[in-house]
C-alpha cells in the first residue's frame, strides 16, 4: 500500500496540514520568512506538546535569529565571532513559544505551545506562525535555494510532508484595506496524516447499550492491546491500588504507560447508549471515558457515522457540524465540547468523562431499531478510528416473531393434556 493511499481519509478527502514559507524581505547575507503551518483538516488538530517541525537547508545557511518560535538545538556555532547565530544546525528542529511570551519575542498567530485547531472546530486559531532570520543563504529569487526534507509531528509521528513547491507569492492586505503587498517569493509544503504511521496500537474502542435489551456490549477484548504480556504497550495501573494518586504522579520515566487496567486498554472509550424511544423521535447517549492517568484532551472531538444524522433535531452540550464530504450524503457529524464548559477531557478518574444526548427525528422510510440499525457504522475520537464490537454482537430487539409460536406450542400442550385427561378417567 502507498503512502498515499494509507493518508487517504473519505471522510475528510482534501484534508491536509500546508506549511506556507513566505520570503518578506532580503538581508545583506539572506532573508527574512515568516513560516505559517495552516491546518485544513475537518476534525484532526495537534493537541499539546503541540507541532515539531524540521527540515534540511539546502546550502549551509544559518538561523540568525527567530520569533514566535524557537529551535531545539543551537547546534556548532564556533566559527563565528561576536554575533552567534540562533541556529547552525544543518538539520533544525522548530518548536513553537508557549503562551505568555514577552510580547517582544511574538508574532501574530504564535505561542500557543503548538497547540492548533481543526478546521472545522475554528478556522481562527487552526493556524500557527514563526518568523525567522536566515542568514548564508541567497539573496536573490535566483540565488535563494528552498529547503529538503520536512518533517512534521503533532506531537508524535503521523504525517508526511512532500517536497517545498514554489507557489505564487503570497498577498497581505494591511490593517487599513487600502495598501496590498506581497512576498518576495512562497514557498508550500504540503503533509499528509496517517494512523498507521501515528502508532501501532489503536487508541480508542466503543460500547453499545440500549433501552430494549438487557445486553451491554463491551469494547472488544485486547482491542488496543492486552494486560500482563511482558511488553511495555500491556504495563497498566489497577485503579484499586493503594495509594493510586502517588503512584500516577510519581515522578520521572516520562515513557511508562499509565492507562488504567481494562480488558480492552483503550486510553479512550466512547460509549453509545440508545436511551429512549418516543412516537417521531428517538434519543442516544454518548459518554466518552478516559482510562489515561498522564493525558489530558483538550479541544477533543468525535466524529460519528450514522444513517440519521440528516434528522438530528437537538443537540444537548455538545457542538455540532455536518461533514459531508461528498453531495447528497449527510451521515457523518462532527461533535466537540463547549469552550470553559465541556471541551477539556481530564485524565481518568471521577472527572475523567464527558456526554451529552442526540435527539432524532424519525424518518418512516429508514428507522428501524432492528439488526442493530439503531448503532454507529464508525466513530473517530481525535481523528483516530476506533475499534468497533463485530456487527453480530450489537444488542438487538427481542426476537418478537417467536412469541406466536411459543403460544401457539404452550396452547397445544394444555390441550393435548386435557384430552389425555379426560380419555385415562373415561
Amino acid at each position: 500500500m502507498t503512502q498515499h493511499a494509507q493518508a487517504y481519509d473519505a471522510l475528510d478527502p482534501n484534508g491536509n496540514i500546508t506549511i506556507k514559507w513566505d520570503l518578506m524581505t532580503w538581508n545583506p547575507d539572506g532573508y527574512v520568512a515568516v513560516v505559517t503551518i495552516f491546518n485544513f483538516q475537518q476534525y484532526r488538530h495537534i493537541q499539546a506538546p503541540g507541532w515539531t517541525l524540521g527540515w534540511t537547508w539546502a546550502k549551509k545557511e544559518v538561523i540568525w535569529s527567530m520569533m514566535g518560535g524557537q529551535t531545539t538545538e543551537q547546534g556548532d556555532c564556533s566559527k563565528y565571532k561576536g554575533n552567534i547565530p540562533h541556529c547552525c544546525k544543518k538539520d533544525p528542529t522548530v518548536v513553537d513559544l508557549l503562551p505568555g511570551t514577552p510580547y517582544n519575542q511574538q508574532i501574530a498567530n504564535c505561542c500557543k505551545g503548538g497547540v492548533i485547531s481543526s478546521w472545522a472546530q475554528d478556522p481562527t486559531t487552526a493556524l500557527s506562525s514563526f518568523q525567522l532570520s536566515v542568514g548564508a543563504a541567497g539573496t536573490t529569487n535566483k540565488t535563494v535555494r528552498v529547503p529538503k526534507n520536512f518533517t512534521l509531528k503533532a506531537p508524535g509521528p503521523g504525517y508526511t510532508c512532500g517536497p517545498a513547491k514554489v507557489g505564487k507569492p503570497t498577498k497581505f492586505i494591511t490593517s487599513d484595506k487600502r495598501r496590498v503587498t506581497q512576498a518576495m517569493m512562497t514557498w508550500n509544503v504540503t503533509c499528509t496524516y496517517s494512523q498507521f504511521l501515528a502508532q501501532k496500537t489503536p487508541t480508542c474502542c466503543v460500547s453499545l447499550s440500549s433501552f430494549y435489551n438487557e445486553t451491554i456490549v463491551s469494547c472488544p477484548t485486547c482491542a488496543c492491546g492486552c494486560q500482563n504480556n511482558g511488553t511495555e504497550s500491556g504495563s497498566c495501573i489497577n485503579p484499586k491500588t493503594p495509594h493510586l494518586a502517588s503512584v500516577v504522579n510519581t515522578p520521572g520515566k516520562p515513557n511508562r504507560p499509565m492507562v488504567q487496567c481494562t480488558s480492552h486498554m483503550c486510553p479512550i472509550r466512547v460509549h453509545w447508549h440508545v436511551k429512549l424511544n418516543y412516537k417521531e423521535y428517538w434519543r442516544v447517549k454518548i459518554t466518552i471515558t478516559n482510562f489515561n492517568y498522564a493525558m489530558n484532551y483538550s479541544l477533543w472531538n468525535l466524529v460519528v457515522q450514522h444513517p440519521n444524522f440528516d434528522n438530528l433535531t437537538q443537540l444537548f452540550s455538545f457542538y455540532y457540524k455536518s461533514l459531508t464530504p461528498y453531495e447528497g450524503l449527510n451521515d457523518t457529524a462532527m461533535l466537540w465540547g463547549i469552550k470553559f464548559y465541556n471541551d477539556f477531557l481530564s485524565e481518568a478518574g471521577p472527572n475523567g468523562n464527558v456526554q451529552s444526548e442526540l435527539l432524532f427525528r424519525k424518518d418512516a422510510s429508514t428507522f428501524t431499531f432492528e439488526k442493530g440499525w439503531a448503532f454507529p457504522r464508525r466513530i473517530y475520537f481525535n481523528g483516530d478510528n476506533c475499534v468497533m464490537p463485530p456487527p453480530d454482537a450489537y444488542p438487538w430487539l427481542p426476537n418478537a416473531s417467536s412469541r406466536p409460536v411459543i403460544s401457539l406450542l404452550r396452547s397445544a400442550i394444555i390441550i393435548l393434556a386435557s384430552w389425555v385427561f379426560l380419555l385415562a378417567y373415561a
